[in-house]
């Protein structure tokens, strides 16, 4: 039983790098594909990690210090393994004032975890963008993809606590 999960492991791994090479391949292994050869990693294998980051950094042929900066860069790449539920809580001006640090505070201390961190049992991240475009609806949060608007920390727990339920 243990070597035939060891091989679906094996072959879903063999799976995704296979998806990271098409698209270095696509575009000819140039190191201009750099961001989109992360997107793919990060898609595939849900986040960024030291192994990944150095076979890129390898098959592009750019420095693994490069490599590092544009992934810490960029706000879409995470180097951590995100949980099973996101909550992505906007931290534009207008979420901001409109209740941004209240709904931190009360997913802080009802879930333990804090912005930017994922739960201990891996069930939640809770993240922060700048901003998420949805300024009408402050404070908004994305809750596993989608958009929740004029929401409040009671609201917002209610929410997350269904999305651990399922």
């Amino acid at each position: 039983m243990e070597q035939g999960n060891k091989k679906k492991n094996a072959a879903a791994k063999d799976k995704r790098q296979k998806l990271v090479d098409a698209t270095m391949r696509r575009h000819g292994h140039s190191p201009y594909a750099l961001i989109e050869t992360l997107h793919t990693v990060q898609e595939v294998y849900g986040y960024l990690d030291d192994e990944n980051l150095k076979y890129v950094a390898e098959s592009l042929r750019v420095p693994l210090s490069k490599v590092y900066g544009v992934a810490t860069f960029y706000h879409f790449f995470t180097l951590k393994p995100q949980g099973e539920h996101t909550a992505v809580v906007c931290t534009g001006t207008a979420c901001y004032i409109k209740g941004v640090p209240g709904i931190l505070s009360a997913l802080r201390e009802k879930f333990f975890v804090e912005a930017g961190e994922t739960t201990e049992d891996n069930k939640l991240s809770v993240l922060t963008a700048r901003c998420i475009g949805s300024c009408g609806l402050a404070p908004a949060v994305v809750f596993d993809g989608e958009i929740a608007g004029a929401v409040t920390p009671d609201i917002v727990v209610e929410r997350v606590g269904r999305l651990l339920e399922q």
